[in-house]
């Protein structure tokens, strides 16, 4: 089978990353009405929101896609506009603001904070379960499928496959905490004021811009090495993030149904490098070993009810080391996946 052509444009990659399955519309027909996304100006907001607009169109559905945000990169309301999503800025701590808010019986909240916590733990802490507080308390009563991370979970043996969402959580550092936190309050509404929840854990979504596979690419041609500790990923290509997610609305229960929403293999990072080194013409270096466990998430409830991600590994690993050599635009924002003490 001839693999997929590398995106050639922005415009093509919007339009890969945002693109439904028959899956995602049939599951939008189960949860009828508006859609609003909630923490939408971020790496994957934009996108989502466009993929629940083209879902809407595509399968004759009907209601608003409304995006919120404080929208502060430039072209993001354009971008979402065209793609028929109504826009309202909003800055999510300002419960008055929130109250103000349409009405909607679906909600996707994909609001939070990761980098910076070691410098500003108190922002991190006011945005990962204040903001899921005011924001739960304006939608009780809705369907909500809340973005969660697999770091909730500890790291776990590299043959073991993976946390399950039934094992203890177990948060390695203030951001992970945090992220523990904000579950609780999808918790807390879902079992105090019928909302149905779902949590989606995931881990690592890749979208050409960003991610591990364009971290380790980046660091080739650059010539940095590449640390080793951490030496296995789970990662999923964004547009298949975005349909689960989608996907998950009509599922969405209480008490809270948690899914790990990631890649199914567990990838060795020294093999991904070597394969992108080959890619892009440069033998990556290495510092450190493999540690004997991992931040890993298992798959299986997703695989269930969701189906595989459709994405294959050697075709992102193509399509990032394109990236890379044509020197296309990237959001220079590291992962950080090598992090094993949890501190962001």
């Amino acid at each position: 089978m001839t693999k997929p052509a590398a995106p050639r444009s922005e415009e093509e990659l919007d339009a890969l990353l945002a693109a439904p399955r028959e899956a995602t519309i049939a599951a939008l027909a189960r949860a009828p009405g508006d859609i609003i996304v909630l923490g939408a100006g971020g790496k994957m907001g934009p996108t989502l929101a466009c993929m629940a607009a083209r879902a809407r169109d595509d399968g004759g559905l009907h209601g608003r896609i409304i995006a919120v945000s404080r929208f502060s990169a430039d072209g993001t309301e354009q971008f979402l506009h065209q793609a028929g999503v109504e826009t309202i800025k909003c800055d999510l701590l300002d419960r008055d603001a929130v109250a103000r808010l349409p009405d909607a019986p679906n909600v996707v909240f994909m609001a939070g904070q990761k980098f910076g916590t070691r410098d500003a733990p108190s922002r991190t802490w006011m945005m990962n379960v204040v903001v899921p507080s005011i924001c739960a308390e304006r939608y009780a009563g809705a369907r909500i499928v809340a973005f969660s991370t697999g770091n909730v979970y500890p790291l776990t043996a590299v043959g073991g496959g993976g946390s399950r969402e039934t094992d203890a959580t177990a948060p390695v550092g203030e951001y992970a905490q945090t992220c523990v936190g904000r579950e609780r309050v999808f918790e807390h509404y879902a079992t105090s004021c019928d909302t149905k929840v779902a949590i989606v854990r995931l881990n690592y979504a890749i979208a050409l811009r960003y991610g591990v596979l364009t971290d380790l690419a980046l660091k080739i041609a650059y010539g940095h090495a590449i640390p080793l500790a951490m030496g296995h990923v789970n990662v999923i290509w964004q547009g298949d993030a975005n349909r689960m997610a989608l996907e998950l609305l009509p599922h969405a229960s209480r008490p809270p149904l948690i899914v790990n929403v990631t890649g199914t293999a567990t990838l060795s990072v020294r093999e991904l490098a070597t394969a992108l080194g080959a890619r892009l013409g440069r033998d990556p270096r290495f510092e450190g070993v493999e540690a004997a466990d991992a931040l890993l998430s298992n798959t299986e409830r997703m695989r269930s009810l969701l189906g595989e991600p459709e994405m294959d590994i050697g075709t992102l690993l193509d399509w990032v080391a394109d990236r890379v050599k044509r020197e296309r635009p990237l959001l220079g924002s590291a992962t950080h996946f090598e992090t094993r003490d949890g501190q962001f």
